[in-house]
């Protein structure tokens, strides 16, 4: 599995710390950025990563910043992608087991470095299980196709 991470200045240490463990874990990792603690705007990179997602580049995206909620926000604008903000392992396990999130975030202000870690594995080592949940992501998906048809009009 190929996974994209990336972060704002703000998180680029514990995204450094990340990508090595995702690496340890066995999985191919591809760092969409930023590359030192100098100042960018996360929009940017949430967007590459989500948008390389959804033209199945690469399988699931990790993204870091203060809080976590930036880059939530801004993967989810790109069409077809569901992004999870988890700072505990339930909430990972349920992003993949009951929404199929492809993206999970958080913030490097609010969770440490080994709860992030902890985090990260459970988000990756889940699968979605579809059942009851199948029908529920589907409504998401025909929703936002449903917005997206009338936005071009």
């Amino acid at each position: 599995m190929r996974i994209a991470i990336g972060s704002d200045h703000n998180a680029f240490e514990m995204k450094e710390s990340i990508k090595s463990f995702i690496e340890e874990l066995g999985f191919e990792v591809l760092d969409y950025g930023c590359h030192s603690c100098e100042a960018i705007d996360y929009p940017d990179v949430a967007f590459k990563v989500a948008q390389d997602i959804a033209d199945n580049k690469v399988s699931r995206g990790i993204l870091i910043c203060g809080t976590g909620i930036g880059v939530a926000i801004a993967a989810g604008k790109v069409p077809g992608i569901r992004a999870a903000l988890c700072h505990d392992t339930y909430s990972a396990e349920r992003a993949q087991l009951s929404n199929n999130a492809q993206v999970l975030t958080m913030g490097s202000q609010i969770v440490g470095i080994e709860v992030a870690k902890k985090v990260v594995y459970t988000y990756l080592n889940c699968e979605f299980s579809g059942g009851n949940s199948k029908r529920k992501v589907q409504k998401i998906i025909d929703k936002e196709k449903e917005y997206t048809q009338k936005s071009f009009r």
